[in-house]
């Protein structure tokens, strides 16, 4: 397999006796979706499903693994900036606790020759929060617990410890954290419990994707019904007629009483998204995600005011905690949908889950992609434990294939996730599927 590696540390000088990071290895994986059009909406249309995938290698094992997320070109780019962290990384102790977590995210995130290419936004941010996740993926693999457990399991100083507050404090203060923290404690065993009796609530984007067949679609989502799905989720922005078509078709299919939300992947300017989704009100859609582009906070706004009551969500393409409080403080969206690859990996993340406490809006993370469904669940399940304490208004998007690539898959049942049981953050990719899709050299590429 192609294999980008950083220089192995000597294993010399102070600190040698304890456990390190002794390499950063970096893997171009890609997945051809695009020949089935898996994965394909109005902005994207032929992606291959890749991740730039990082090892941290330890003097004693275990090993952690990461990944950020791609549609094909560019991952080389995206990996490169991965291995550029290596110097920041190895050598370093491993990581067990949640302040030497935090201090390995805020090195990454504070290096000042770094931010520049930010600052805490594209390739480079995406690049530490693949480190980082791996980094917890190592420190819960150490832990023997899975990483939603290990996270829920911090005391809320420490989980406030995680949080780099600058910028938010306007918005969110360390204070206001603890408080609903704290709040959040009594109970926590009980959900528990309830996750892993039960699960967590998914939506299938399965049946939706722009480049599927009319035939394709009515079968799909037919099948997510009887599957247990109560919430299904098409793809739209190509055209009007076909999307009007579509919903109709759609809602024939599944009845008036399946939530069916639509997804435009940024396709619009503000006046189009209130013309079209005027035009597929008929059809009851649940929420419009990323009606324009993820940047824009006054476009969200205007747009949840003029399409009200159906709701707006956004996030899979939003860069940073800092956009993240400004949709929030606008009143631009009615529904957050955080990525597990898309911010600056965990501490982030969880920064972004008590902002959204702090407001009240439900989130739904986005998912799908190449190991998305096996990282987010934690962080909603995390989530649900220890800061919301509620999963009311909130799922997990699913889409049903790639799993079978993870050591430890992400695995929904009668509409619900299971909750993963194995230690880490269930990032691992199996061997074989390494040698399988490495670019360009994996034999499903060379042979293609």
């Amino acid at each position: 397999m192609s294999v980008m590696t950083s220089v192995d540390d000597d294993g010399k000088g102070d600190g040698a006796l304890m456990a390190r990071i002794v390499g950063l290895d970096v893997l171009d994986i890609r997945f051809p979706t695009s020949r089935e059009l898996d994965g394909s909406d109005a902005m994207n249309p032929d992606p291959d499903y890749s991740a730039a995938y990082v090892v941290l290698r330890t003097d004693e094992g275990p090993d952690g693994y990461g990944l950020a997320f791609t549609i094909g070109r560019g991952n080389d780019v995206q990996a490169a900036a991965i291995l550029a962290l290596s110097d920041l990384v190895v050598g370093r102790p491993t990581p067990d606790t949640a302040a030497q977590l935090a201090a390995l995210s805020a090195d990454l995130v504070g290096d000042s020759q770094l931010r520049w290419l930010g600052p805490e936004k594209g390739v480079a941010h995406m690049a530490i929060g693949a480190v980082v996740n791996a980094a917890w993926d190592l420190a819960a693999r150490r832990a023997g617990r899975p990483l939603w457990r290990f996270l829920a399991g911090m005391s809320p100083e420490e989980i406030v410890g995680l949080v780099d507050f600058r910028y938010l404090s306007d918005a969110l203060t360390e204070r206001e954290a603890l408080d609903i923290l704290r709040a959040a404690e009594p109970g926590r065993a009980e959900r528990v419990a309830h996750i892993e009796a039960a699960g967590y609530r998914a939506y299938s984007t399965g049946a939706g994707w722009i480049g599927y067949s009319d035939e394709k679609l009515v079968r799909l989502a037919k099948q997510a019904v009887a599957d247990g799905f109560d919430m299904i989720k098409l793809k739209v922005g190509g055209s009007l007629d076909d999307d009007i078509r579509r919903m109709r078709l759609a809602r024939e299919a599944v009845g008036a009483d399946i939530r069916i939300a639509v997804d435009a992947n940024q396709r619009w300017d503000v006046g189009p998204a209130i013309e079209w989704m005027r035009a597929l009100a008929p059809y009851d859609p649940y929420w419009i995600e990323e009606p324009t582009s993820p940047d824009d906070v006054l476009g969200h706004r205007a747009i949840a005011r003029a399409i009200a009551p159906i709701r707006v969500a956004t996030g899979e393409h939003v860069q940073n905690r800092v956009v993240f409080k400004q949709l929030l403080q606008a009143g631009a969206l009615s529904v957050l949908q955080l990525d597990a690859a898309r911010v600056g990996g965990v501490n982030e993340n969880v920064a972004i889950l008590l902002l959204a406490a702090k407001f009240g809006v439900p989130v739904c993370p986005h998912a799908g992609g190449v190991g998305l469904c096996e990282l987010v669940r934690h962080l909603a399940m995390f989530d649900f434990v220890a800061v919301s304490g509620t999963d009311a208004d909130r799922a997990i998007e699913w889409v049903d294939h790639l799993h079978e690539h993870f050591t430890d898959p992400a695995v929904v049942r009668g509409g619900r996730y299971l909750a993963p049981t194995e230690p880490g953050f269930s990032a691992r990719i199996r061997d074989e599927s390494l040698d399988r899709y490495a670019y360009p050299d994996g034999p499903e590429w060379r042979d293609a």
